[in-house]
């Protein structure tokens, strides 16, 4: 049995927290705070293919955005096999809702209790909030986030399947207007020059920074095609059910060893399809091996714009360009669909490739040499290598 078929999502305190049940997902969430002029912990990329909420604290995920942090919480309620090995039901949520398991998740699930009933305490966080300051110390040997880091583990959070999860209390985070930027360059150290500046010297921390090498982006704009025509349509909640069709189509397939033929379809038929993005980004493309979606405050807009300005006047070997708001929605969209387009580059060429090698790797926040260099003898037998991330952060997919 799913926990997962536990579905709600609960909004307390006028919106600025949530109550989270395991059937929650991020796209729901980010749907349900619209109305409240705030946003979930994390917005676009793992919400398009139905990434759930619990999911997300329990493994500490980082998301895209600078000023967040990986997923964490203090407030939870969970399962747990204790020290005497007996199983017991742990409310940490700062809910009363009784005594007795049965009356604690019945109460929780058809939310019957009052804002008497919810706690405050000033001791339990509902976010990561030494993150913010974390990302900015750009000269220190150690990464800002990585995956099970022991500082960010604290019951449900990161708890990875360890116990079992009912509920999370999570704080949100208030909408604020923003302007992205897009840059291109042809030599990495303007990108950490970039980086270490804006981290430092804004009057508010960007909100995000995502890198894509050519090469990576190429193989998105190809292969991604469908996932972001798709999400441009249809939108990022009916994302899980497309896949959920496409795969039982698939297996049906399977049954008579047919292989890809779904994926060959879909790029043959978007094959035919015009160009899907911006054209300023396509000159880019062609002209830049680096690129960076940079997404900040509108208070930091103008002098981040005089800083690019001043430095691209002195290093000729990159630009940037203000983003109208299509080309900015349309920048970040193609950098999460290039997350899935090498599995359908593996699908659609099964003759060539033999698998996928998926790495993420998070870099000290002081490392200025952060393009790899693989030994020749490696380089041989890869088709392509795929790079890109969480520029800021210092955290990337390859």
């Amino acid at each position: 049995m799913s926990t997962r078929r536990l579905k709600g999502i609960q909004v307390i305190h006028d919106g600025k927290q949530v109550i989270c049940l395991p059937g929650a997902t991020l796209d729901n969430l980010e749907q349900i705070l619209k109305g409240y002029d705030r946003e979930p912990h994390s917005v676009i990329g793992s919400s398009c293919i139905g990434a759930s909420v619990l999911g997300g604290v329990c493994n500490n995920s980082g998301g895209a955005l600078v000023r967040r942090g990986p997923a964490y919480t203090e407030l939870a309620l969970y399962a747990q096999v204790n020290a005497a090995g007996q199983l017991e039901l742990v409310n940490h949520l700062g809910v009363n809702l009784g005594s007795t398991p049965e009356e604690i998740l019945t109460r929780l699930e058809k939310q019957q209790y009052q804002a008497v009933d919810i706690l405050d305490d000033n001791e339990k966080q509902a976010s990561d909030h030494r993150y913010a300051h974390d990302v900015t110390q750009v000269d220190e040997d150690t990464p800002a986030r990585f995956n099970a880091d022991p500082s960010r583990l604290f019951e449900a959070s990161g708890s990875a399947g360890k116990v079992c999860v009912f509920a999370v209390r999570l704080d949100t985070y208030e909408k604020v207007e923003s302007s992205v930027f897009y840059i291109g360059s042809n030599d990495a150290d303007d990108l950490t020059a970039i980086r270490r500046y804006l981290l430092t010297s804004l009057p508010s921390l960007p909100i995000a920074g995502e890198y894509i090498h050519r090469d990576a982006y190429l193989i998105g704009e190809k292969y991604g095609k469908d996932t972001f025509l798709f999400i441009e349509k249809f939108g990022t909640a009916n994302v899980p059910k497309a896949f959920a069709m496409k795969d039982k189509v698939d297996g049906f397939l399977e049954k008579f060893k047919i292989k890809g033929l779904t994926d060959q379809i879909l790029q043959a038929i978007t094959f035919f399809l015009p160009s899907h993005l911006p054209k300023r980004m396509t000159e880019y493309r062609d002209r830049y091996e680096h690129h960076l979606v940079l997404r900040v405050e509108n208070n930091s807009k103008a002098q981040t714009e005089q800083f690019l300005k001043e430095y691209f006047t002195v290093h000729q070997s990159g630009s940037y360009f203000v983003c109208s708001e299509e080309e900015g929605r349309k920048a970040f969209l193609h950098r999460f669909a290039i997350a899935g387009a090498a599995i359908r580059y593996r699908d659609t060429h099964r003759s060539e490739v033999e698998d996928i090698v998926a790495l993420d790797i998070a870099l000290r926040r002081n490392d200025r040499e952060w393009v790899e260099q693989l030994p020749a003898e490696m380089e041989k037998k890869i088709i392509h290598k795929l790079y890109y991330g969480h520029f800021f952060c210092h955290v990337f997919h390859q």
